[in-house]
């Protein structure tokens, strides 16, 4: 009998070592989908009050309907900043308005990182030689002008929070991988970061 509760005890033990993070997985996941669905239907009220009254039936957008008119603008805007003209009447209007909000400059400056567009200079991931035999990760905030640099050391696994720090220019190391390539490392808690070097360059295959 004994025998038999203790196999019964370590059977249902495994199955729950299985089950437990699968159930935990499925909330999370269940979670993230329901902030991603509020996001975006947030994101696309604003445009669909811009059009007259009655095209959208529903007080509230479905998630299709809201991709689509995100997917839409962003299309166009994208088309008319492919104009000189556009471009630098959008410039103008920006430093004149809300390009003066520091909470503007920050969301711009942290999209503009990932997704990695070229122009952007801001957040952008290096590695800093803390000439001790090892490297950190961190994101270039602005450079000082004094043979200096303002950087954030990220701290896993949020990947946005850390201390920020003054540190020599000399002792950066460039690192060509997105911001949000980084980011994804630091939620994994480092997972991933071999690719991101191999890709950089840095790790040769051993022969």
């Amino acid at each position: 009998m004994e025998k038999l509760l203790a196999f019964l005890k370590l059977t249902a033990l495994g199955g729950l070592l299985v089950l437990l993070p699968l159930l935990l997985f499925i909330l999370m996941m269940k979670e993230m989908v329901g902030l991603v669905v509020g996001l975006v239907v947030g994101l696309a009220t604003p445009i669909a009050g811009l059009f007259p009254a009655g095209i959208f039936k529903d007080s509230t957008l479905s998630v299709p309907l809201a991709l689509a008119l995100l997917a839409g603008t962003s299309l166009l805007i994208g088309l008319a900043m492919k104009s000189n003209t556009a471009r630098k009447f959008g410039q103008w209007m920006e430093d004149r308005t809300i390009k003066k909000l520091a909470i503007y400059q920050f969301v711009k400056t942290l999209v503009s990182g990932l997704v990695g567009t070229e122009d952007n200079t801001k957040f952008k991931p290096a590695l800093f030689d803390t000439q001790t035999g090892s490297q950190e990760i961190i994101y270039l905030i602005e450079d000082l002008g004094n043979g200096e640099v303002t950087a954030l050391f990220p701290i896993a696994p949020t990947g946005f929070a850390g201390p920020v720090k003054i540190i020599p220019k000399d002792r950066i190391i460039p690192l060509d991988a997105s911001l949000g390539e980084v980011n994804l490392v630091f939620n994994h808690m480092g997972l991933g970061l071999g690719r991101l070097l191999k890709k950089d360059g840095r790790q040769k295959n051993e022969t």
